[in-house]
């Protein structure tokens, strides 16, 4: 039987607590566990950081970004521009 934690199985699933400077992002499987918790800048390059960040452990399903009209404007355009359903 298939792990289900192998690269082909993992479904990622982000969060992202946004603040001014910086954005804390988590990353989950599609079980529920913590894959990593990192923090970047908010910035244009800070936000494709965390998005090759959440990539990196497999495909990315969907990420909750808190306030998707203000800090997290930009982190929701990205994501969004990236087929990535936005929460």
């Amino acid at each position: 039987m298939p792990d289900p934690h192998t690269a082909a199985h993992i479904q990622v699933v982000g969060g992202v607590d946004t603040h001014t400077d910086t954005h804390h992002a988590a990353a989950l499987d599609h079980l529920g566990q913590i894959l990593g918790d990192a923090e970047f800048p908010a910035t244009p390059d800070g936000c494709a950081q965390l998005l090759d960040w959440l990539s990196g452990f497999g495909p990315v399903t969907k990420v909750g970004v808190e306030g998707t009209g203000s800090y997290g404007k930009q982190l929701a355009t990205l994501l969004r521009h990236n087929n990535i359903t936005v929460r």
